[in-house]
């Protein structure tokens, strides 16, 4: 018999190990050491749970074997590009995980001390026992409509309607109001699976409108609302390695929502409820009312190739067309060369490029880019204005002058990359469609911009050779 205080102990060393790995998570050249830590501090949770009494170990095994064929599978097949969308569907996974052990909690308990239960398991456990459901199951449903979005399954444009926020509210108070009557009769199950249900609808209701531009913030909020149910279960449980673990990822989570947030120089409450991108303004010689005017100047390969032998330094800004075209190893190839040809090269990266946070930073580390080569939006900007030449990769809003100058944009007011001011800007693009925010960009129009269409991975393939050759 393991007596409890090595088990506590055993989950301390976990939750030690949880939090250097998450300090290391924090730098591109720390990171895979952070994950290591944090693997193993996993490693040592479940082995302290393992040894807890009465416990069913052909159930457990039984789930350790699917959960680690579901995971290795993960890993080995899905395509760095398509990280959001695991990443948001794991996120729903571990607040369904967390919902399904409250409801076996509740069985449990209810079967146990019937109409006694708030008495016997206390009233705050009872709390974060309802908490962890509603929490947990609106978690799920989110986040697989954020996968739902990411994957194009559902339109990535905010899907709207009247009296939307209305019946959120309605859904809302009929949750709390059913909660209570259940804290006040557990035997009312009845109640308890209407929260359920409720708590999925709402899911489903708050993700729905928010658009494509804002995943990012939307997959960094559904992490801390894993996080939050996680904790909440702890304290059903009573098991201290939920409680503290739960408080980290639901902590870290809200943080890095609010840098984002900072980083788009909008409020929480603008991304969740403001529909943004809803609209696309027009495509043509000219952006919204007071943007810059002029014409796109589209240029071949041999053009690109001519400005890049003569540039001394070069900053490349990485965006979602580069994940979607999934030119990350060209990209470094491109990079590696003009290197090699004595050219200063840097990647510039903006907070919530891509589709989720850190995109760019995983998709260039899988392409073996060095992170010494990487800069943070802030610790670069003001460099642009001593660059020669800027290549943008399928990168839109967040390299958008409007952002600066137009006060009419959407946008205008959010942190952008300073581009515009090197001395000459290559945007590699497929289409002249707009970015996720739906307007067009001013920096295509500029004197100093030159228009590369086509697929991107092709493009640095073929500009690749071209300077090889």
């Amino acid at each position: 018999m393991v007596s409890e205080n090595f088990i506590n102990f055993t989950y301390l060393v976990s939750i030690i190990l949880f939090m250097l790995g998450l300090k290391n998570l924090s730098s591109p050249a720390t990171a895979r050491l952070g994950n290591k830590l944090s693997m193993l501090g996993m490693g040592l949770a479940i082995l302290a749970t393992l040894l807890v009494s009465g416990l069913s170990f052909k159930l457990i095994i039984i789930g350790i074997v699917i959960g680690t064929a579901i995971g290795a599978f993960s890993a080995i097949k899905v395509e760095m590009t398509s990280m959001p969308e695991m990443v948001a569907l794991f996120n729903g996974c571990g607040g369904a995980a967390s919902a399904l052990v409250a409801l076996s909690e509740f069985q449990i308990k209810g079967s146990q001390y019937g109409a006694d239960m708030v008495a016997q398991i206390g009233g705050f456990s009872m709390t974060t026992l309802l908490l962890s459901v509603i929490v947990g199951a609106l978690t799920f449903t989110g986040s697989v409509i954020a996968y739902a979005k990411l994957q194009g399954i559902v339109s990535g444009q905010p899907i709207t309607y009247t009296g939307q926020q209305l019946v959120n509210g309605i859904i809302l108070i009929a949750t709390a109001a059913l909660s209570y009557a259940v804290f006040q009769d557990p035997t009312n199950v009845t109640f308890f699976y209407i929260i359920i249900a409720l708590s999925l609808l709402l899911g489903i209701l708050s993700v729905i409108p928010i658009g494509g531009a804002d995943m990012p913030v939307v997959i960094s909020l559904l992490n801390s609302y894993s996080g939050i149910a996680v904790s909440m279960t702890g304290f059903a449980l009573n098991n201290n390695a939920l409680i503290v673990v739960g408080s980290l990822v639901g902590a870290s989570g809200v943080f890095l929502t609010m840098i984002m947030c900072n980083a788009m120089n909008r409020s929480l409450a603008n991304v969740l409820f403001g529909a943004f991108g809803s609209a696309s303004e027009s495509v043509g010689g000219a952006t919204a009312e007071g943007g810059a005017t002029g014409s796109v100047k589209g240029y071949e390969i041999e053009d690109v190739m001519t400005v890049l032998e003569n540039a001394s330094s070069v900053i490349i800004v990485p965006g979602y067309g580069m994940a979607a075209a999934q030119a990350q190893h060209a990209v470094r190839e491109l990079g590696d060369y003009l290197e090699e040809e004595g050219i200063t090269v840097r990647y510039a990266i903006h907070p919530v490029a891509g589709r989720m946070p850190g995109h760019m930073n995983v998709l260039l580390a899988e392409a073996d880019v060095s992170y010494d080569l990487l800069f943070a939006m802030e610790d670069i900007n003001d460099d642009f204005s001593e660059t020669d030449v800027v290549l943008v990769i399928g990168a839109n809003d967040v390299v958008n002058p409007a952002a600066k100058s137009n006060a009419n944009s959407p946008i205008y007011g959010m942190p952008v990359l300073n581009v515009e001011e090197a001395k000459t800007v290559i945007v590699l693009k497929r289409s002249m469609n707009p970015g996720f925010a739906g307007i067009e960009n001013e920096l295509f129009l500029k004197d100093n911009t030159m228009m590369l269409f086509g697929d991107a991975k092709k493009s640095i393939q073929q500009l690749v050779s071209h300077l090889k050759g």
